[in-house]
């Protein structure tokens, strides 16, 4: 307790600077003006690799006929390679902590870059499924170290009144990502969309070059010239940030007085109290993000609408792709007006009832009901999942993990729950298919109940962090549940 208050205390000068905040948490009209244009440059190099994301997760439902073809796959070998991505995504969560604290948030930005245009040449010149598989691996370990580093940037250098906007960005950008490859999928070749998949991942690589670095991070492993540049940078030329380096530089001081972290850490009994429940909720809003059904729909949508009666994908795709951005987009405008947790609730009732109704047309389909009601079904069903999961199931939990970790267990704590979510995520895309020869309708009925169960951990565990800075979401999870719901 007593390491704990010594870094709430260190923080919250630190945070409440970084905001470029007075005691009542307004901006100056002078240093928000000059540093508001530099923070969105930033922001927007950071959610190019959000965008390659959702690019490398939407690539495998519009390419699977194609794939299927072309090199004479079976069923069981494509479900290999669509579930791959998130195999190499643990791979790349797991060390994702590690190489953003050793090399910065920017180079572990650039490596996932590399990672993913070497998976995607490796992809569009593939003649077997070797080579079609070595390539997702590699993609997805670059977008496993993608889905940690960018919330965590972006959150280390947004103030607190725009952070929960800011980092759902990165959610809108993925789904910007998935769509644009539903809708180029429909008419352009699979080896063709995978080199579409290297562009983003150029232009962020380019504009990595003139960001600044997390001051943050630059202030913690002792760059004390680059420091002082990066937060010039970030706080406009003219503007004199002498007090917030030297609070910024006391912080990084007691810091160093905290021991180093290890996953490992996470499990022993002095961090238990600290770290136990910020593990619990960010594991369990991961773990029901993934079961909850939604890489299984988004990597093999197209599929699920001709399961469903359709005479292909491409309408469902196109049709599912128009819903997915604008909800996003209304998500992020909502994040720091409506808060975290009316969002989420919302958006897991609207998942819910989405599975149920894709359900109930699988079901009409194999009880011979009214014709056409399990396209209409099918249809209305995964629009409102898509619709629903966007507007906050898809960004916040990725908000709340930057948010709710102390700063000393940051990195190996965000791995652990990055993995979580891999994890989950290659469960659920690996089965998924099989689970729909097994039993369609009942598949759709057990993500709705998962997300049923969202519902409930939402309202019952996840905290209300709109408008606080990091230490106060800290200090009132160490003390007690009442504020969380407040």
């Amino acid at each position: 307790m007593e390491r704990a208050e010594q870094e709430q205390e260190a923080e919250k000068p630190l945070l409440v600077t970084l905001a470029g905040s007075s005691g009542d948490g307004r901006h100056s009209a002078s240093s928000s003006s000059s540093s508001i244009a530099v923070v969105v440059a930033s922001t927007a190099v950071a959610v190019a690799g959000s965008f390659e994301f959702g690019v490398s997760v939407g690539y495998s439902s519009p390419s699977q006929l194609g794939i299927m073809r072309d090199l004479h796959l079976s069923l069981a070998e494509y479900s290999v390679f669509g579930s791959i991505l998130t195999i190499g995504a643990m791979l790349g969560a797991i060390a994702s902590g590690a190489v953003a604290d050793r090399v910065g948030r920017r180079c572990a930005m650039a490596i996932s870059d590399v990672l993913c245009i070497l998976g995607y040449l490796l992809i569009t010149f593939s003649q077997n499924y070797w080579w079609l598989d070595i390539g997702r691996l590699s993609t997805g370990c670059g977008i496993g170290l993608l889905s940690y580093v960018v919330p965590v940037y972006i959150s280390e250098i947004t103030p607190k009144n725009l952070r929960g906007g800011f980092a759902a960005v990165n959610q809108f950008m993925i789904c910007c990502g998935a769509s644009l490859a539903y809708v180029l999928g429909t008419f352009t070749t699979w080896r063709t969309l995978a080199i579409i998949g290297v562009l983003p991942c150029l232009l962020q690589l380019f504009g990595l070059l003139v960001i600044p670095e997390s001051p943050r991070w630059l202030a913690r492993f002792g760059h004390p010239g680059a420091f002082m540049a990066a937060l010039q940078k970030l706080r406009g030329k003219g503007t004199d940030i002498s007090e917030e380096a030297s609070e910024i530089k006391d912080f990084t001081e007691k810091l160093q007085c905290l021991p180093k972290s290890k996953m490992s850490d996470l499990f022993q009994k002095d961090s238990i109290h600290a770290v136990t429940f910020h593990g619990q909720v960010g594991v369990g809003l991961m773990a029901l993000q993934q079961f909850g059904g939604v890489n299984g729909i988004l990597f093999y949508a197209s599929e699920i609408f001709v399961s469903a009666g359709f005479s292909s994908g491409n309408t469902g795709m196109l049709a599912m792709a128009s819903v997915q951005v604008p909800m996003t987009g209304l998500g992020v405008l909502l994040m720091d007006k409506a808060g975290r947790r009316p969002l989420l609730l919302v958006s897991a009732a609207g998942t819910c009832l989405g599975c149920l109704l894709v359900g109930l047309s699988f079901l009409s389909k194999e009880q011979h009901w009214e014709k056409d009601l399990n396209v209409v079904f099918a249809l209305a069903g995964l629009l409102v999942f898509i619709g629903s999961f966007s507007l906050g199931m898809g960004g916040i939990p990725w908000v709340i993990m930057s948010e709710i970790f102390p700063i000393n267990m940051k990195g190996s704590a965000g791995s652990l729950v990055t993995l979580v979510s891999w994890l989950g995520s290659w469960i659920v895309s690996y089965t998924f298919n099989f689970l729909l020869m097994w039993n369609s309708y009942g598949t759709f009925f057990v993500f709705a109940s998962v997300c049923g169960l969202t519902v409930l951990f939402v309202e019952r565990l996840v905290p209300e962090t709109k408008g606080r800075t990091l230490e106060e979401i800290q200090a009132s999870m160490n003390s007690s549940l009442t504020p969380f719901h407040k």
